[in-house]
């Protein structure tokens, strides 16, 4: 659907598409923008709703909708009814055509506002004061939460049950047990996102206080200015890329640079290299770096298909082979982290210089030493829930597909994502009945068939192309998530409307994001929409990329620069490429979509600006 410079359509006009009539019972219920209740109608198409691409860059699976609600309640839970961030509640949640799109529920009322500051400056105020002991606690519990996820057996169905049954009078069954073991393992999951908001929605509030700050200050200075001054901290989401240098390295050392190169297969290069002992002492290092640090996600770890490295050692053996190849090379592998933290103090001190009282000054301090404190959480989470947990959480799920297929419920292990969690224990308590009872289950009948409906809807699905943003665009967004996390702002929706109406006409020469991290550079377009495709990328490419993840760090020593379709300031994107200090622009809306690899694009990550130059 066409829309208008600076309107987009409301959900009411967004066509179901042909072969997908009945998409809904695909998700839960509480999802769906509806047309047959009035006042949740007239709710819908009033409120403005903007597409979750940062999270969400194709269309959800059934099952893989379970991170979408355990956000849906963790966030809000800790906004609203935990610390009670005064100018918002939480944020609400619907999907159309498998795309989920979000809207945050601001605060209306002033008094209200004002009444939630005492109970927030006291519940955020003691996480503030106590915020490295608690998050060691956290740290604990999220260990805590992975070990019991991996302890979960999910056992298969006996023809007869062990006499141990009988003798020790253990009272249960394998039925039972697998009922149980699924269960526990989506209360994990569940669990473990409770622990992922704990500090999330706090973090991210103290960098927009401090910007706040900053801006009743400084109203031109530029967001990208405040972001630098809280760069340069290092953290452990960095640390599986760490690994894989420190691999380089030691392959290099025991002049096995050749050896490691012998084939993009893991398992052919291993064969060589137990040959001889140097091999041996680099594969023993290179299993010692597995466990954690390769429980890492080749994708954001959102999706079931995101598989981890462990799950594929051809990935991580490809990034360090480009590692050693530039150590061979005499050219650094290493961040940038000393100009990154001079250039960073140099701007500190430059605004802080500019300030002439000493209150403004004393808050400058204080909230900018908050904000560094916090700085590590907003990043590190992502390793533990997202990528370690997930990795580990995806493969349980299929061990619960592989008894699915076992007793013809599905054709396929991967066949379980297609089905939502519900579904499957409903399935489950089918399964289990039928062993119990000794007769022919019903499921073999049911889901096979409508798995293979629900694939044709997923296809048409990823060929729709979802308008970026629904209903009417408010005067003045400025709830602060939205902002840095998400990148949706006022400007940034007008630039995205003027794209897409040009780019209907075929003529964009130039867009507009978010100025992520500094410099101006001329190169290469890359289009790499996911995993798969940054094993193309060029020395000296510009990367296009709906977003980025963690698992892409090695990227950043090859590229000139960084573009994505989503996020604001404070993106993996943005935060990454000004720890390397390459040049980002995020939040264009649609550069995936413009910008063909092999084009001339000339990025200003100063100003956000992209033009196309051949």
């Amino acid at each position: 659907m066409t829309q208008s410079k600076g309107k987009f359509p409301v959900p009411s006009e967004l066509e179901t598409i042909p072969g997908t009539e009945g998409w809904e019972r695909m998700y839960p219920y509480q999802y769906e923008f509806v047309t047959d209740d009035p006042e949740r109608q007239k709710y819908d198409e009033e409120t403005f709703w903007f597409y979750d691409g940062l999270h969400y860059p194709e269309p959800l699976y059934p099952f893989d909708t379970i991170w979408d609600e355990a956000w849906f309640l963790a966030l809000s839970q800790y906004s609203h009814r935990i610390f009670s961030i005064p100018p918002v509640m939480g944020v609400d949640h619907r999907m159309k055509n498998g795309y989920v799109y979000i809207s945050p529920v601001p605060v209306m009322d002033p008094k209200e506002v004002e009444a939630r500051v005492p109970a927030f400056m006291e519940r955020a105020g003691y996480y503030y004061e106590n915020w490295n002991e608690l998050e060691a606690k956290w740290e604990e519990k999220m260990k805590k939460t992975i070990a019991e996820l991996e302890a979960v057996e999910i056992p298969g169905l006996p023809v007869l049950e062990e006499m141990s049954v009988v003798t020790e009078g253990i009272g249960e069954s394998k039925g039972y047990h697998l009922l149980k073991a699924y269960d526990d393992v989506i209360d994990l999951g569940i669990r473990c996102w409770q622990y992922h908001f704990e500090f999330l929605n706090l973090g991210y509030a103290a960098y927009v206080t401090f910007m706040g700050h900053c801006q009743k200050i400084w109203p031109d200075i530029p967001l990208q200015r405040i972001t630098q001054m809280i760069s340069g901290i290092d953290v452990i989401m960095y640390q599986p890329d760490e690994e894989l240098k420190n691999l380089a390295r030691k392959a290099i050392e025991l002049g096995l640079g050749d050896a490691i190169k012998l084939s993009p297969q893991f398992d052919k290069v291993r064969e060589g290299l137990e040959k001889t002992d140097s091999g041996k002492e680099w594969l023993a290092d290179f299993e010692k770096a597995r466990y954690p640090w390769f429980h890492v996600s080749t994708g954001t770890g959102w999706y079931h298909h995101d598989r981890s490295w462990n799950d594929d050692l051809d990935v991580p053996l490809s990034s360090i082979c480009t590692y050693a190849d530039k150590i061979a090379a005499g050219q650094t592998i290493d961040r940038p982290l000393e100009e990154v933290r001079k250039e960073r103090d140099r701007i500190t001190q430059e605004y802080r210089d500019l300030i002439d009282n000493d209150e403004d000054r004393d808050a400058f301090d204080q909230l900018l030493a908050t904000a560094k404190t916090v700085f590590p959480y907003v990043e590190n989470h992502l390793f533990y829930v997202e990528h370690w947990f997930h990795s580990i959480f995806w493969n349980k799920i299929r061990e619960v597909g592989a008894i699915m297929k076992e007793h013809d419920f599905i054709e396929d292990v991967e066949d379980i994502w297609l089905l939502k969690r519900s579904e499957i224990k409903d399935a489950l308590w089918d399964l289990t009945t039928a062993w119990a009872t000794g007769v022919k289950a019903r499921g073999p009948k049911v889901w096979p068939k409508e798995i293979e409906w629900r694939k044709g809807v997923m296809e048409k699905f990823r060929a729709w192309s979802p308008p970026p943003a629904l209903g009417p665009v408010p005067e003045v967004i400025q709830e602060p998530f939205t902002v840095v996390l998400w990148g949706v702002t006022n400007d940034s929706l007008a630039n995205w409307s003027e794209v897409a109406a040009a780019g209907e006409a075929g003529n964009v020469t130039s867009f507009k994001g978010f100025a992520g991290s500094p410099g101006t550079v001329e190169g290469k377009a890359r289009v790499c929409r996911t995993v798969k495709d940054i094993g193309q990328l060029l020395e000296g490419e510009i990367l296009v990329a709906p977003t980025t993840s963690p698992s892409w760090a090695p990227v950043f020593v090859k590229i000139q620069a960084c573009v994505t379709d989503v996020g604001g300031v404070m993106s993996h994107a943005a935060i990454v490429c000004r720890e390397y200090g390459v040049p980002a622009v995020v939040g264009t809306g649609h550069a995936t979509k413009v910008v063909k690899t092999g084009q001339m694009i000339r990025v200003n990550g100063s100003t956000g600006e992209i033009e196309i130059i051949g």
